[in-house]
């Protein structure tokens, strides 16, 4: 890795090192600044001001990523008008303005979209657990291993081969491995109750969650709580009361087969319940609420519950290096894909929370050296699929990246794939917001292809809908993913079409946002039949004539991209934004 001086300024910024440099730091000529690169690897990138006694780590969003990988942050997020611009909401050049983040900074790298492919070959990749690990056992070093727990806020199981091969079961070893204390879920359900179960007896930390309960007129255990709402763990010389808080919309945004039987809401009465039970019965000297809401639905749950001092939370995938205060409430989230590790140190005094300090570790692969253990792991659970996942399919002309509000290429690469091989008018790809992101030129292996669809209902269904389900179908995500109430929105991003593009008013009345939608270049009619095809969602169940055919989504990606040889996914999105100028508008929606 090539680092000039310049670069080096630029890093010791990020890192907040500024302030601790002496006349000597940046002296001489490259190699020194090269050795104190080198120094940078490590301690100083774990820098940190410790407060109190107590820390809690926090990791949210793996998906499985137990390798370093590369990933980019979107360059269009958009929401409704009085969210824009609001942390959950901010990217680009809003979110540089938002934290003052320079160009060509590590922030700027693991932040944004700004120059990603360039900062991408000065940084390098990003993640991995063998990485996360000096960093965790860092700060137990430094605080006591006693003094130091782990929290995972979900979505951990799932997102590459190796956790759907498994199923599960290689990523629990990672957290072993990390030694996480206590997690949530959402994508973790998609195994089923039965493989949920098996793996939390695995798993050496807690699952815990206060809002799933059983919903089974016919089981012994109706109405009761599946998992225990709450755990207290004493660090530091405090007690913490930690709450779960799983993914409130579970059995809508996946397959009810999965979790049959069982109910998923926010809960928030009973929520403020066991807050008050933590405080009153248990005495405990700080709540905190381990999260997977998403970080606006966390927002807006600090202003219905009281007594909570910090929620931890998960979901939306945001990297946010500042806390949100919302009536007394401190919130925090430590992006997702392993990036970062967040770090929170508390001062208890008198049974009460008297301050606190908090930081997102880069977790910069480049910078910091790998622990062997963690090496051996992950080779020993690739190990067995090493020869399919290796296999390089194909070369890409520009970025495939995944994250944005309409368009991403990679999924632009997986429309395409499904229409070329079963020819239907539209392709519906869900709007999920994990996967992986390939530089300019580089290979595409089959490893890559499973990051972006490796789910345990992946097939590809191909059926007849009517032009007004269409258009219907549209409007109702649109009045998801752009409610104006956060506690109305489940977090994910438009569904993509391949075949087809629209303009859109976000800011226009519920069922009125879309026009000029085009199917096959022409006007969609309301009243002609479709072939459509889609794939991880449930559109196939009002469709009729569906095919017999039911590939996996990786495999007819793989094939295609065999086939091809070099693919070459234009940036320009199908979708035209009416109300807004740009990708990544300030508060108030100005771009």
């Amino acid at each position: 890795m090539d680092i000039s001086r310049r670069d080096f300024l630029n890093m010791a910024g990020a890192l907040g090192l500024l302030g601790l440099t002496s006349g000597t730091l940046f002296a001489g000529d490259s190699k020194e600044v090269k050795a104190k690169l080198k120094e940078l690897t490590f301690s100083d990138v774990v820098s940190f001001e410790p407060k109190g006694k107590a820390t809690i780590l926090h990791i949210c969003d793996l998906h499985a990523h137990i390798k370093p990988l590369y990933w980019r942050e979107p360059s269009t997020l958009i929401s409704a008008k009085n969210l824009v611009g609001t942390p959950g909401f901010i990217c680009g050049e809003s979110f540089e303005k938002h934290y003052g983040i320079k160009a060509g900074s590590l922030d700027q790298y693991f932040d944004t979209h700004n120059n990603f492919a360039s900062l991408a070959e000065k940084f390098g990749k990003m993640g991995g657990i063998a990485h996360m690990k000096p960093i965790i056992d860092h700060v137990k070093k430094e605080r006591g291993k006693e003094n130091v727990i782990l929290l995972d806020s979900g979505d951990t199981w799932q997102g590459t081969a190796v956790a759907l091969k498994t199923n599960g079961e290689a990523i629990v070893d990672a957290q072993n491995y990390l030694g996480v204390d206590v997690m949530v879920g959402h994508w973790e359900f998609t195994y089923g109750k039965k493989r949920v179960m098996e793996l939390i007896k695995k798993l050496d930390g807690e699952f815990i969650s206060q809002n799933v309960i059983d919903n089974d007129p016919f089981s012994d255990d109706f109405e009761e709580l599946i998992f225990p709402p709450y755990t207290i763990k004493e660090i530091g010389g405090a007690k913490i009361g930690i709450i779960g808080q799983s993914f409130p919309f579970t059995s809508t945004a996946n397959p009810k087969r999965f979790t049959e039987g069982w109910s998923f809401a926010l809960r928030h009465e009973s929520l403020q319940e066991y807050v008050n039970e933590l405080r009153k019965e248990k005495k405990v000297d700080c709540v905190v609420v381990l999260s997977h809401d998403g970080f606006s639905v966390d927002q807006e749950l600090a202003k219905k519950v009281t007594g909570v001092d910090f929620i931890l939370s998960g979901h939306t995938h945001d990297p946010s290096p500042e806390p949100i205060i919302v009536n007394d409430t401190v919130i925090v989230i430590s992006g997702s894909h392993g990036k970062y590790v967040g770090r929170l140190d508390l001062d208890i005094k008198d049974k009460k929370v008297a301050g606190y300090n908090f930081k997102l570790i880069p977790v910069a692969s480049n910078l910091i050296p790998a622990d062997k253990t963690g090496e051996e792991l992950i080779a020993k659970a690739y190990k067995p699929f090493d020869k399919e996942l290796n296999e390089v399919l194909g070369t890409t002309k520009g970025i495939l990246y995944k994250r944005d509000t309409f368009y991403s290429t990679f999924d632009a690469l997986i429309g395409q794939a499904i229409q070329d091989k079963v020819k239907s008018d539209i392709v519906f790809t869900p709007g999920y917001r994990w996967g992986t992101t390939i530089l300019p030129g580089g290979e595409i292996l089959k490893d890559n292809v499973y990051e972006m669809t490796a789910i345990t209902y992946p097939e590809v269904y191909t059926f007849d809908l009517k032009g007004s389900v269409i258009a219907k179908l549209m409007e109702d995500i649109a009045d998801n993913v752009f409610n104006a109430n956060p506690l109305l929105q489940q977090g994910g991003d438009m569904s993509r079409l391949t075949g087809a593009s629209y303009s859109i008013k976000i800011d226009a009345p519920s069922g009125k946002r879309i026009s000029d939608f085009l199917i096959g270049a022409k006007p969609i009619d309301v009243k002609k039949t479709y072939r459509v095809s889609s794939w991880g969602g449930n559109l196939q169940s009002v469709g009729e004539n569906m095919d017999k055919e039911t590939p996996a989504v990786y495999e007819v990606v793989s094939d295609y991209i065999r086939k091809q040889k070099v693919v070459d996914i234009s940036l320009t999105s199908n979708v035209k934004v009416l109300d807004y100028s740009c990708g990544c508008p300030e508060k108030g929606a100005k771009c």
